[in-house]
């Protein structure tokens, strides 16, 4: 058989991390078989929010970069539409694989699908169930426009059947008769691999912040319905300030451009107060390693980060959940995360909870046996056979 050509998509930060583990898998495992062609659309234009992430995980040079950054939806998404369809054209082909619930996912999708290439995604079948956030219709059409379709957990490959997408299926497959796989979580097969690096790199973290192992609470907010929303960002750094102040346990936060250009326009006063707390360690954009390490070394997580949820529960961290609902529902129904909204009661008794009974959680192997990147690309290949 020929070799055959993948286009991997990546735009935002998750994705270029999620993109290693495939790309890694092809150059250690299947180079003879695969050509891959990667393709950044600039979503995330931030240095330390993405070509670092190239440099540190040794992810070659994008072949395309489109350079959109950052803006409306609408406009965004237009761009880059524009430009993968042009990439598709250009190259031919034999799929695209994307990623998750991003702009750049949906606007891969779409190209794709209308040019009838054939679409590979993983992390599919993930719901919220709320419509009102962008990702989830990002989710849905991008499903729905596949060919081959990874579950990463189980509780997403029974919504993808709940939505009418069949098991059963046979090849030949194809967006009218696509094929759908329950493969654990590719995140988990980047944490076995580099869980050792960020020890090695980056254990100097903690000498530079001044705090000890297990002896801080990471806190990451980056989401729009936070950030944008001066009231509910207000609230929960309000709370979260009171708690680091309480408890006297550091709280160390990597702001997001977003979140600190939102803090710095409108929030000013609190800013201040933050950066004088002592228990408050405000911080730039981190690199992957570096917020591996963090996670690693951390004694609990609150976020709005889909992917860092994961993460928590892949190092045995419980974690509070600063959104109303959640993709990640199994952690939910196990305990070892907890959605606290915007909510200072909420957020305070999820806190105070895991503070006292961290120790008596227990993290199921929900996310597979870290060779995900292998049983995809296993799986195309057949596709092709």
């Amino acid at each position: 058989m020929a070799k055959i050509n993948i286009i991997n998509l990546v735009g935002a930060r998750p994705q270029i991390i999620k993109a290693s583990a495939i790309s890694r898998a092809i150059r250690s495992k299947f180079s003879s078989k695969i050509n891959e062609l990667i393709v950044h659309t600039g979503q995330h234009y931030d240095r330390e929010l993405s070509q670092v992430f190239f440099d540190e995980l040794e992810i070659p040079k994008p072949h395309y970069n489109l350079g959109v950054g950052s803006a409306r939806h609408g406009k965004q998404t237009g761009l880059m539409l524009t430009g993968i369809e042009e990439v598709l054209l250009s190259e031919n082909p034999d799929c695209l694989m994307l990623y998750g619930d991003t702009n750049s996912t949906l606007a891969g999708a779409l190209a794709a699908v209308k040019q009838h290439f054939p679409v590979v995604h993983v992390e599919a079948g993930l719901r919220s169930f709320n419509k009102s956030m962008p990702e989830e219709i990002n989710r849905i059409v991008s499903d729905i426009s596949s060919t081959l379709l990874f579950a990463p957990t189980n509780e997403a490959f029974k919504n993808l059947i709940a939505e009418g997408f069949r098991p059963e299926n046979s090849p030949p497959y194809n967006i009218n008769n696509p094929k759908i796989y329950l493969t654990g979580d590719i995140m988990y097969d980047n944490t076995l691999f580099f869980s050792s690096l960020a020890e090695k790199k980056k254990a100097h973290l903690l000498d530079k912040l001044k705090i000890g192992r297990n002896e801080f609470v990471l806190v990451t907010i980056h989401r729009d319905i936070n950030t944008d929303d001066i009231l509910r960002l207000n609230t929960i750094l309000t709370t979260l300030l009171n708690l680091a102040e309480e408890s006297k346990l550091v709280f160390v936060m990597p702001l997001h451009p977003r979140t600190s250009l939102s803090l710095k326009n409108n929030l000013e006063e609190l800013l201040n107060k933050l950066n004088k707390s002592k228990y408050i360690r405000i911080i730039p954009p981190v690199s992957f390693l570096e917020m591996t390490f963090l996670e690693m070394t951390s004694r609990m997580i609150i976020t709005d980060s889909g992917g860092v949820q994961k993460e928590s529960h892949f190092f045995k961290k419980p974690c509070i959940v600063l959104r109303k609902e959640t993709e990640w529902v199994e952690l939910i129904k196990n305990g070892t995360a907890m959605l606290a909204d915007a909510d200072p009661a909420l957020i305070t008794a999820a806190f105070n909870f895991y503070l006292n009974k961290s120790l008596d959680l227990e993290y199921p192997a929900f996310y597979g046996d870290g060779k995900t990147a292998e049983f995809i690309l296993k799986e195309v290949l057949m596709m092709f056979e």
